[in-house]
């Protein structure tokens, strides 16, 4: 009996997910306050993000979409959600700065997607924000 493939990125409890990282050559430090930076904030969250870092802060996108901060380990990781108008639930989105060989690896990883289209949109948003990421930190 033939089994059936899953769709990548599809797993049984958290619908579709996605993970994106990139090792850029700055201390751990430096990273982590870039990424939590309003600069940084915008880089990965959207454009007309003003979100503050804060376990409970809540913000509101342009666009609709919604969310809240869960929880912040600084230095380390924070965990939102992002709820889109229209979709059924929140998806939940991961960030983990991570020290590397060469520097530290920024790390996003978004589950409870619903939909491969989805999955795809969100991993060409995070290669996109890591673009931009890096571009500020050559600055700084």
């Amino acid at each position: 009996m033939a089994q059936s493939k899953r769709p990548i990125g599809l797993t049984k409890h958290t619908g579709f997910q996605v993970g994106v990282r990139r090792t850029l050559p700055v201390s751990l430090q430096e990273a982590w306050d870039l990424v939590t930076s309003q600069k940084g904030i915008r880089a990965w969250l959207g454009g007309s993000a003003n979100a503050a870092v804060l376990p409970g802060e809540t913000y509101r996108l342009r666009d609709g979409t919604v969310g809240s901060v869960r929880l912040v380990s600084p230095g380390s990781h924070l965990r939102i959600t992002w709820h889109p108008s229209g979709w059924e639930r929140p998806s939940l989105i991961q960030l983990r700065v991570i020290r590397a060989a060469t520097g530290t690896t920024i790390s996003f990883h978004q589950e409870h997607l619903p939909d491969a289209r989805s999955r795809e949109q969100r991993r060409a948003h995070f290669a996109a924000a890591l673009d931009k990421l890096e571009r500020l930190a050559r600055r700084a």
